[in-house]
C-alpha cells in the first residue's frame, strides 16, 4: 500500500483553516496538489476558503469529540483516508497577568488549545492505524511555550503542552508510520494579533524583540508545516521548529 505522504493528492485536514495561519497552511498544500479539507468551527468561513483553494469544508469544533469525529468520518466518506493533519485551531482568548486572569479565560485556552488538539490528534491517528498507511501530523505551537511574555502565562502554557504532545505522539505513532512534528511560529500578523499588530506602539516592542526585525505573515509558516508534512522530511518526527526571526536567540 502506498503510504499517504509520499506525493500529491494526499488527503490534508487542517483545523482552525478558516482565517490566519492555517488559511495559508491549507493554500500552501492545495497548491502542492494535495485534496485539502478546512475543518473549522466557523461554517461560512471554512466553506470561503475552501472555494479559493478547491478544497473541502467541514464543520469541526474541536472541543467536542462528537464533532471531531462525525467531521472525520465525513472527510473519510466524502474525501478519502487521512494523510496528513495539521493541528492549527486555536486561541488566546484575552490576556492578563496570572493572579488577574479570569478562571474562565484560562478553561476556554486550555479546551481549545490543549484539549482539542490532544482530541484531534487521537481521533485521526486511530483512523490513520485503521489504514495501515502511515501519515503525518503537524502541530501548530509557538514560542511561547520556551519565551513567556506577562499576560500570556495561560496561552503559553497551553503550547508547552503541545510540545509534549507532539514528542509523545511521535514516539507513540512511529511504530505506525505516522511522524508528529511542531512548528512553533513568533508573532504572526493574523485576524487574532491584528488589534495589537495594528497599535504603532505595540507593534515596535513586539518588532524589537527580533533579530530579522519585523514581524511574520501567515505565509511564513506555512512552507515549514508543508515541509514537515512531505518526504522530504520522512526522518524526522518529534521535533518542533520555530519560525521566528530569531527571537529565541536574544
Amino acid at each position: 500500500m502506498t503510504a499517504p505522504d509520499a506525493g500529491p493528492g494526499r488527503v490534508v485536514v487542517v483545523t482552525g483553516g478558516a482565517s490566519g495561519i492555517g488559511a495559508a497552511v491549507a493554500r500552501a498544500f492545495a497548491e502542492g496538489g494535495d485534496r485539502v479539507v478546512i475543518a473549522d468551527v466557523d461554517a461560512a468561513a471554512a466553506d470561503k476558503v475552501a472555494e479559493e483553494i478547491g478544497g473541502t469544508a467541514v464543520a469541526m469544533d474541536i472541543t467536542d469529540p462528537a464533532s471531531v469525529a462525525a467531521a472525520l468520518d465525513r472527510v473519510l466518506a466524502e474525501v478519502g483516508p487521512l494523510a496528513v493533519l495539521v493541528n492549527n485551531a486555536g486561541l488566546v482568548a484575552g490576556g492578563g497577568l496570572l493572579v488577574d486572569l479570569p478562571i474562565e479565560v484560562f478553561d476556554t485556552v486550555v479546551a481549545v488549545n490543549l484539549r482539542g488538539t490532544f482530541t484531534v490528534t487521537a481521533a485521526a491517528a486511530r483512523r490513520m492505524i485503521a489504514e495501515d498507511a502511515g501519515g503525518a501530523i503537524v502541530n501548530i505551537s509557538s514560542i511561547g511555550a520556551r519565551q513567556p511574555t506577562a499576560g500570556l502565562g495561560h496561552y503559553e502554557a497551553t503550547k508547552a503542552a503541545v510540545d509534549a504532545l507532539t514528542r509523545t505522539g511521535a514516539i507513540e505513532l512511529a511504530p505506525h508510520r505516522i511522524r508528529v512534528n511542531g512548528v512553533a511560529p513568533g508573532p504572526v500578523h493574523t485576524p487574532m494579533t491584528a488589534g495589537l499588530m495594528d497599535d504603532p506602539q505595540a507593534r515596535q516592542a513586539w518588532e524589537s524583540r527580533i533579530p530579522l526585525g519585523r514581524i511574520a505573515v501567515p505565509e511564513d509558516v506555512a512552507p515549514l508545516a508543508v515541509f514537515l508534512a512531505s518526504p522530504a522530511a520522512a526522518h524526522i518526527t518529534g521535533t518542533i521548529v520555530q519560525v521566528d526571526g530569531g527571537q529565541l536567540l536574544v
